[in-house]
């Protein structure tokens, strides 16, 4: 009788270890939250009274600058974040592009192909994640709402333009009081400005000072509520952005149907300041040399682009690669021009840069980092979270020095 009693005391006294080490194990597990803010620029924080930004600085880490991928643009920038990949290689090559081996179209608009995850190449870090066995959430990320090679993250929603950036913040908030065994350890979450101010009112106006304050007084409302939360401490928090404005006007304006004949392309995709061209069988030459010849506009034969831009490869680039001068615009179309501000501009261009802040255990107090290539944010994550990366355009070893 006593043996069988030491037994079952012994055997209890071992599920209650192993219980305790696996609540360990998760207690240990860090949370990592990231922000996408549209479109914000790298030196909006110099021109706006901006104290929650300054307040993530001084706690943890503000980079230089982070850079965007080649084209500048919206989608191609947060998957290329999402995998560390860059456009030619995950194929989100525009906001909305041609691929001539389907034969189909993606564009942003497009629910079917958006939702569609054989467009999409690469391995986001939400799969990463999931296929690890951590629990990853989204809200509005591009990709995120697509099976991408069968995975989903284990919470997501489809994108609600109007969802009011109060519910978002309340939306994240209750992700992450969710019980353990299925809260998210990994956060990603858009907001869609100030890209928009950006392109109506441009970078240098009022109105953007306006909208900074304001996503700097909401990201105040977010950090209150995350600091009272039980699991606040163990919690790594980075702001960021996929691109940054670049001013233009009506006086840079360029309309390529004033020098090509329509009927020499096939199919051309793209907006401004960037398009992808198809040139009708034969054409190829009329059109380089027509629009070779325009002053404050960059043209290149696909696979013949510079090297550091990483694009062109991809058959969804089609034959030509086509982007304005900075502070330029082109259209093909009826347009007479237009004012305020764009992005997808060469990203040498510093106008193109974004912000980078980030909080939390894993990262350095009051550490001013480089500025660095948005693909490195992919292996930063997976590092912070412990996991395995899949193989990237980015390098750890250029983000490695933020962390502590």
């Amino acid at each position: 009788m006593m043996t069988r009693k030491l037994f079952f005391i012994a055997f209890t006294l071992t599920i209650l270890l192993f219980s305790c080490k696996n609540a360990k194990q998760q207690d240990d597990q860090p949370y990592l939250i990231i922000l996408s803010m549209d479109g914000f620029r790298w030196d909006y924080p110099a021109k706006a009274n901006t104290p929650n930004l300054d307040k993530i600085a001084a706690s943890g880490v503000k980079a230089d600058a982070i850079i965007p991928s080649f084209p500048t643009k919206t989608f191609p920038n947060h998957y290329s974040m999402a995998t560390g990949l860059y456009p030619d290689h995950h194929g989100i090559v525009l906001n909305g592009f041609y691929d001539p081996e389907r034969k189909e179209n993606y564009a942003v608009s497009n629910r079917e192909a958006v939702e569609d995850g054989s467009f999409y190449g690469g391995e986001p870090v939400w799969v990463t994640a999931e296929n690890q066995g951590l629990k990853s959430a989204t809200l509005f990320w591009v990709g995120s709402e697509a099976a991408i090679n069968g995975v989903r993250p284990s919470i997501w929603k489809k994108y609600e333009h109007k969802m009011p950036y109060e519910n978002r913040i309340d939306t994240v908030i209750a992700w992450l009081q969710l019980p353990e065994n299925t809260r998210p350890h990994l956060i990603m979450w858009y907001f869609d400005e100030p890209d928009g101010v950006g392109h109506n009112f441009g970078p240098d106006s009022p109105e953007i000072v306006s909208c900074v304050e304001r996503l700097d007084s909401l990201l105040g409302v977010f950090l209150v509520k995350l600091q009272k939360l039980p699991i606040a401490d163990n919690v790594n928090f980075i702001v960021t952005s996929d691109h940054g404005m670049c001013p233009i006007s009506v006086d840079r304006f360029i309309n390529l149907k004033d020098f090509v004949d329509t009927a020499w392309i096939s199919e051309i995709q793209g907006n401004n300041p960037v398009f992808t061209i198809k040139a009708n069988p034969g054409f190829d030459d009329e059109i380089e040399n027509a629009l070779l010849k325009i002053p404050h506009l960059k043209i290149w034969r696909t696979g013949q682009l510079p090297e550091r831009l990483h694009f062109g490869t991809n058959p969804r680039t089609l034959d030509f690669v086509v982007v304005a001068d900075s502070s330029w615009s082109v259209d093909y179309g009826n347009n007479k021009g237009y004012n305020g501000g764009t992005h997808g501009f060469d990203n040498a261009n510093t106008d193109m840069h974004a912000i980078f802040y980030a909080t939390g255990p894993a990262f350095k107090n009051g550490f001013q980092h480089p500025k660095f290539p948005n693909t490195d944010l992919y292996p930063l994550i997976c590092e912070i979270l412990k996991l395995n990366p899949s193989t990237t355009d980015g390098e750890i070893n250029r983000v490695k020095g933020m962390l502590k």
